[in-house]
């Protein structure tokens, strides 16, 4: 493939041309896959590669956003996964969105986007399920009052820990406790029977 090629891919970070060459921009020491995300740099300061030892070999190191290094990265993949990660270890704080995105360090437009792509939710609506799964299992597993449980699952409103408990679950929280209980109770007769 010749080097005009080349050039064209990392202008558009064309991903199909990934594992096929790789550049690296000569001021920076740093190499690259096509599909980096990076500034484009200036034509003259790029050097193309065959492979990752020959960028090695040329001095060259790996660049910590497109990974060439590894065999398979996906930054969107990881980007959603440290997301999730942070949401799930602050689930029952009140966490705003912007918290999260800071540490992130990508705006709420694009995480929200990254979000659609890779779980078919936004951060959002991953949290409030991520919430009611836990009262789901605080319902059964405790004897808790609800208001406690809304609590513990950081909803600062019982309205509204009602509201998007009956529009997920279908039921109430309270139906929810008995209708578990009932079915307990059940699986505990059928066991006995000889």
């Amino acid at each position: 493939m010749d080097e005009g090629k080349k050039w064209d891919a990392v202008v558009r970070c064309d991903a199909d041309y990934d594992g096929k060459f790789y550049y690296g921009v000569k001021t920076t020491k740093i190499f690259c896959r096509p599909s980096c995300n990076s500034k484009t740099p200036l034509r003259n300061n790029v050097a193309f590669f065959a492979d990752q030892k020959e960028a090695l070999e040329n001095g060259f190191r790996p660049c910590k956003r497109c990974r060439p290094d590894l065999l398979e990265y996906e930054p969107v993949q990881e980007l959603a996964e440290r997301a999730k990660f942070i949401y799930d270890k602050n689930l029952t704080e009140d966490l705003s969105m912007k918290e999260g995105i800071q540490e992130l360090h990508v705006t709420n437009n694009h995480l929200v986007n990254i979000f659609l792509r890779q779980y078919g939710m936004t951060p959002r609506e991953y949290i409030l399920r991520k919430r009611i799964e836990l009262a789901k299992e605080l319902l059964v597993n405790t004897q808790y009052s609800i208001i406690t449980i809304a609590a513990s699952c950081g909803y600062e409103s019982l309205s509204t820990f009602y509201d998007n408990f009956n529009r997920l679950v279908k039921v109430s929280p309270g139906q929810y406790r008995r209708d578990a209980a009932d079915q307990k109770l059940n699986i505990k007769e059928e066991g006995n029977e000889i």
